[in-house]
């Protein structure tokens, strides 16, 4: 028993925040959220892919159109869609890339001009983390000495310099997200007969945002009922509307 917690004991000593976790284990962790961030925007892309090409194959069906007139606005509808979230996804994360070179690259400018101060600051935020000045300034010393620049870009901005976000990898994920999305209700409503096109396109979205609704609730460790209700109230009104904007269209000619 003895022997054991001495091992326990010296365990927390290793660890600069107490023995609150191995060596790696933060990195991990970030890694694992930075893959559930991007596989929660890759269904939300295809839940908007599924919506938005839902209510215009929908509506111009309500328009009594052919399956040609339908493939070709919904093939125009995906494209649109797909390059819009795509060019989208890729100014946003762009900026952001930019913003965090920015601030980097300041960083950078106080470490080699007042790197005194920058000890002390962040000596500050290990404090504010809970631990004690001593121990603080230890983590702080030994950190700045193996890395300075990954020491306060973790800790003071929240950013690993490493892993910097790829404008490229979003625009190419919210392309693909979407599109995938997009094809359900596409092939929903031109292969079935005109009789029943529009009900299996109705059933086959109200499955697919069931679905993409239960996904991102379980990803966000949200309710999945009030998940799923909104998904499918949302998409089953855009549908509404657009079939009756098509139907009072196809009246008005």
């Amino acid at each position: 028993m003895e022997k054991t917690a001495d091992v326990s004991s010296d365990e927390n000593r290793s660890s600069p925040a107490g023995g609150r976790g191995h060596e790696g284990e933060p990195h991990r962790q970030g890694e694992l959220g930075s893959r559930l961030n991007w596989l929660r925007a890759g269904v939300l892309g295809a839940n908007d892919g599924v919506v938005s090409t839902a209510g215009l194959v929908v509506g111009v069906a309500g328009a009594a159109a052919t399956s040609a007139e339908l493939l070709t606005a919904g093939l125009a509808g995906l494209l649109a869609g797909s390059m819009s979230m795509a060019t989208g996804e890729y100014v946003s994360v762009s900026t952001q890339r930019d913003s965090e070179l920015a601030a980097l690259d300041q960083e950078r400018r106080e470490l080699a001009h007042t790197p005194e101060a920058e000890l002390e600051e962040l000596t500050g935020l290990y404090m504010a983390k809970g631990l004690t000045r001593d121990l603080a300034r230890e983590v702080a010393v030994q950190l700045t000495e193996h890395d300075a620049l990954a020491a306060h870009a973790e800790t003071e901005l929240g950013i690993d310099p490493e892993e910097l976000t790829n404008p490229w990898h979003a625009a190419g994920a919210s392309f693909v997200a979407f599109t995938v999305g997009a094809l359900l209700p596409l092939l929903a409503i031109v292969l079935p007969p005109a009789s029943v096109r529009v009900a299996v396109t109705v059933a086959a979205v109200i499955g697919a945002l069931v679905v993409t609704g239960w996904v991102s609730a379980r990803l966000g460790s949200a309710r999945v009922g009030p998940a799923v209700g909104r998904n499918v109230l949302g998409g089953a009104i855009a549908m509404a509307i657009t079939y009756a904007a098509g139907v009072l269209l196809h009246a008005a000619r």
